[in-house]
């Protein structure tokens, strides 16, 4: 069981109906927000942030995230066998965009298999593979090889066509759409790179926008999108476990948006 404890709101209802209405209204997007979280870590690891708002809790938290055990990209395999399982089957990753539970030995690259998705584009802001933003476990997840390549590099933005064995995710020519039940996931691991990589460790200060087609440029859009998501979709007890796992075993950092989603609207 995790070691945070919380207060928040009920998970919506009709999440799907909600992102439809959502699309409906961009760009003027809106959520309720996130209800305020008291956490296990809220008077230890998150003592110089619990209080803060706009820059200064950024800089806070940057400060607090930035202290973790980097690991090499080949230590990701095994990794995300750990920080993924399947709940109900020990054998088994769930990937992302698609929900599907896959057996961890299917690591790889073809048809079939799945395979390290950087949830931040490794090519906005070129960092590829290297050892912290290109192996940092709070955006790397398993995902199918196929949806995984439809992503590509991809912003992120509501609509498009519906994505073959995507589990409900949309794509166009310019945006992705994960399924509902990875908006918020993916939301608050890009806002997490955001407010780990600022720039002042030798990798480019990551940054969301609200632009799609940022290409190469060290941004991913669309925030107010993001920001959404993260209302639509509050942390599930699979992606508490799965930051605790990463902060117990691997990286002893957390991702503080699955612990305090309201801190999202707290600084953007």
């Amino acid at each position: 069981m995790s070691a945070t404890t919380r207060m928040r709101r009920c998970r919506p209802v009709a999440l799907a109906t909600a992102a439809l209405l959502i699309g409906l209204a961009a760009p003027a997007l809106t959520a309720t927000p996130a209800a305020a979280t008291t956490t296990a870590y809220d008077s230890t690891y998150y003592k110089n942030a619990v209080g803060k708002t706009g820059t200064s809790l950024k800089s806070s938290l940057h400060t607090i995230i930035s202290t973790q055990t980097k690991i090499s990209y080949s230590a990701v395999w095994n990794a995300l066998k750990a920080t993924d399982q399947d709940p109900n089957n020990s054998g088994n990753v769930i990937l992302l965009y698609s929900g599907v539970s896959r057996s961890k030995s299917l690591n790889g690259g073809d048809v079939g298999d799945w395979n390290r998705e950087h949830t931040w584009a490794k090519s906005h802001g070129g960092f590829g593979e290297a050892t912290g933003p290109g192996t940092d476990l709070h955006h790397l997840r398993p995902a199918d090889v196929q949806v995984n390549s439809i992503r590509g590099n991809l912003d992120f933005d509501n609509g498009g066509s519906s994505v073959t064995n995507g589990g409900g995710s949309r794509v166009d020519s310019d945006s992705f759409e994960p399924r509902d039940a990875d908006k918020g996931d993916v939301a608050r691991m890009i806002l997490y790179m955001a407010v780990r990589y600022d720039g002042g460790d030798g990798f480019a200060d990551l940054e969301p926008n609200e632009k799609v087609s940022n290409g190469s440029t060290p941004y991913i859009g669309k925030l107010s999108v993001l920001k959404a998501w993260n209302e639509l979709d509050p942390p599930s007890a699979f992606e508490e476990r799965r930051n605790q796992v990463i902060y117990d075993t691997y990286q002893h950092n957390r991702n503080p948006f699955i612990d305090h989603p309201e801190w999202v609207e707290a600084i953007w």
